[in-house]
């Protein structure tokens, strides 16, 4: 098999077209065998990246993944040729393999194997007849010496791991089945997780295993109470459930090796044929029931594509009752073998799970697996460093996982991941904080990636005057974060929401884009009409999901520009009481913001020019209970305006920034910065050499550009100030 390095890679390393290379992982492992390949060169002009054929991939490169490698030269003095070796297979019983058929695959794995490199405990894989057999070299023989000059040059004062040659003489041992084979199944697959690799998630885990160890029988319990069977573990995707059933595994192999794990995939069970599906997933318990008195631990990941809510299809609905049957046999211990098995199934959308399959007697242990929080973050992010080199000191990473808002243990992996691969563009291997920082920028939360918007980079600093308004969202926002404990204290309760209205083009949404940048909170940007659906309960399953999310990634803010287009007030009268979609979609925002299901840490920030078309109750104290007011800017946030929008344009010496301000009395920020465009604008039309604004062109874009906030508005929104 053949390993591809890039030409100048190979010229670094001093390597040749055709040599046999050691693949090793830099932090050897007791029990992971190096792999041998010739190596290739290949185009690209990447001098850490090693490229590999998918199945060599898939088979060999499981114990290296996600480790620094170290690629040598292997000295053809290490190399002697086999006269036998001896080969365990591994996954005895899913092969269905028997000892007759072992000569027949002996013949194959021969013709295949002929001319390769091993060493002891190398796996050696096989596709016979379909079926993916593996098998460990457990010892080998060498050829013996023809002479004793050969015999004594073989011989070194140094310890160095030897390898054979596979040689047409080479005679192939093939065994299966003895007390080892427990072990021996490790070699060639990824590491077990055990508990101590799993940060966050102590409380969660002792529940699982107490269930878990009395259900297999290794915990007693009083006379009378009836074991739980079945556990479901709920949570979003990447929190942790496969990690937790991998571990408990582990612990439970510590109490007893001979347990076995039966791993259900509710995606490869469905069959086209009639009755097949059934079939296979009775085979699963027969299995379990087959292997008493010997504990099985079953898992079933995304149980809720077996025993769907919605099961329109005959299938569907066959393969649930099905499954259903089994759960009922498996708890009421009809049969003695039942008593040492234990159905761990994982969920990431428990609300499109079969009601009945939650009821007590099948899987009645619910644990759920919510966002991490920030002491939570940060166990996880010392488990995933811990095997890493870093500098990165106690406090930062504190401070990191402070910022993580909304990320699971998925997230913080890949977090990681992308900061570790930046450190192989760098002469050092040890992880920084800088790196570990610049990863937080294309790392974003899972929940988030379908809502997520762009970073506005808008700044406070971008913003001219408002000073009132920004202490207002200070207030709202980053006080309750900052000073939680303060608040508890005094018993103040932090504002849930904050309307902002006033004429068009006064910066109420460049506030909400600065307030995305500067409070580093997940930010969920939301236009009124986007949320409206021609589809009945739709436009109420998405103010839902918009909350939800929400909840998922909290402390957030859930931003909704022209609120006035959901959250109009309703009609009176009978006619259109509760019929139309409006006020259907309002009345679920108002279950939302201040339902039975409280809203923690998710503050409401509304932007609107027509405040006196809300609805009153979506203004009530415990909803959205901050009003302010954006206006027109007066005189000196004019000057700040047009201080931070002329910063960057030339200006002549006959521009005089006092006499703007004076004559853009009546102008909105949005009109301010059409004025300042269309200056420019005029400029280049004067000539395209020109190097600065002058006056006349400040003349010319005032006349164009005339203020458009008419009174008839400005004393609406002053009635309107008076009324609250």
């Amino acid at each position: 098999m053949l390993i591809f390095i890039s030409e100048g890679a190979m010229q670094l390393a001093g390597l040749h077209i055709g040599q046999h290379v050691i693949i090793e992982s830099q932090k050897e492992a007791a029990n992971v065998a190096p792999l041998v390949r010739l190596l290739w060169p290949v185009s690209e002009q990447f001098l850490t990246t090693v490229f590999a054929s998918a199945q060599d991939l898939k088979y060999n490169w499981t114990t290296l993944r996600g480790k620094l490698l170290r690629i040598s030269a292997l000295n053809s003095s290490r190399i002697s040729a086999a006269s036998s070796i001896s080969l365990r297979q591994l996954d005895v019983k899913e092969s269905n393999i028997t000892p007759a058929q072992l000569k027949d695959v002996a013949a194959v794995l021969k013709r295949d194997i002929v001319n390769q490199i091993y060493c002891q405990g190398s796996v050696l894989h096989l596709n016979f007849f379909n079926k993916h057999l593996s098998f460990c070299l457990e010892s080998w023989q060498p050829i013996q010496q023809s002479s004793v000059e050969q015999s004594l040059a073989a011989l070194s004062l140094e310890k160095v791991q030897q390898f054979m040659q596979i040689t047409n003489a080479t005679r192939l041992d093939l065994h299966q089945g003895t007390k080892e084979q427990d072990e021996a199944q490790q070699l060639g697959k990824e590491p077990r997780i055990t508990k101590a690799q799993i940060g966050g998630l102590k409380r969660q885990m002792q529940i699982v295993e107490e269930s878990m160890e009395c259900a297999l029988g290794f915990r007693a319990l009083p006379a009378g109470v009836k074991v739980s069977r079945g556990l479901l573990l709920c949570g979003a995707s990447g929190c942790g459930k496969s990690m937790i059933c991998e571990a408990m595994y582990s612990a439970a192999l510590e109490r007893d090796k001979h347990v076995q794990l039966l791993r259900i995939n509710s995606c490869e069970i469905y069959s086209k044929f009639l009755g097949e599906t059934e079939q296979k997933l009775s085979k699963y318990f027969e299995r379990a029931y087959a292997h008493y008195p010997h504990p099985t631990l079953m898992l079933l990941e995304d149980v809720h594509t077996l025993c769907p809510k919605q099961d329109n299809n005959d299938l569907v609905k066959r393969v649930s009752l099905a499954f259903l049957s089994q759960l009922d046999q498996l708890s009421n211990g009809s049969c003695a073998a039942a008593g040492r098995i234990f159905l761990m199934a994982t969920s990431s959308q428990i609300d499109a799970l079969h009601p009945s399959i939650r009821r007590a007697g099948r899987l009645d242990c619910e644990v759920e697996l919510g966002p991490p929080a920030p002491q939570a973050r940060l166990e996880i992010l010392q488990c995933l460093l811990q095997p890493l080199e870093h500098n990165i000191t106690a406090e930062q990473l504190q401070h990191i996982a402070s910022i993580t808002h909304g990320y699971v243990g998925a997230d913080l992996a890949s977090l990681v991941y992308a900061a570790t691969l930046s450190t192989l563009q760098s002469e050092s291997t040890t992880l920084e904080l800088t790196q570990l920082q610049a990863a937080l920028t294309q790392v974003k939360p899972s929940a988030m990636r379908e809502v997520l918007i762009e970073n506005p980079n808008v700044r406070w600093s971008d913003i001219g005057g408002q000073a009132e308004l920004r202490l207002s969202l200070q207030q709202a926002i980053e006080w309750p974060l900052l000073h939680a404990d303060k608040f508890k204290r005094l018993g103040i309760k932090p504002p849930r929401g904050v309307l902002m209205f006033g004429p068009p083009g006064c910066s109420k949404t460049m506030i909400a884009k600065a307030l995305a940048t500067e409070s580093k909170l997940n930010f969920l940007s939301i236009k009124g009409p986007e949320l409206f659906s021609m589809w009945v309960g739709e436009s109420e399953r998405a103010v839902r999901e918009v909350f939800r999310k929400a909840r998922q990634v909290a402390p957030a803010i859930v931003f909704f520009d022209e609120i006035d287009a959901i959250g109009g007030e309703r009609a009176e009268g009978s006619s259109a009481g509760g019929s139309s979609v409006k006020e259907r979609v309002l009345t679920q925002l108002l279950t939302e913001l201040d339902g039975v299901e409280a809203l923690q840490n998710v503050t409401i920030v509304a932007a609107t020019n027509r405040p006196d078309m809300i609805d009153k109750a979506l203004l009530r104290p415990g909803r959205i209970d901050r009003v302010c007011y954006v206006g027109l800017p007066e005189a000196a946030a004019r000057r700040e305006i047009l201080d931070i929008k002329l910063r960057v344009m030339p200006l002549a010496e006959n521009v005089l920034l006092d006499k703007l301000v004076e004559r853009t009395a009546g102008y909105s920020g949005a009109e301010l910065q059409a004025v300042c465009h269309e200056a420019a604008l005029s400029a280049l039309q004067e000539s395209f050499e020109a190097t600065c604004v002058e006056w006349q062109h400040f003349e010319s874009a005032l006349d164009t550009v005339q203020p458009r906030t008419s009174p008839e508005l400005l004393k609406l929104y002053e009635e309107y100030m008076k009324k609250k």
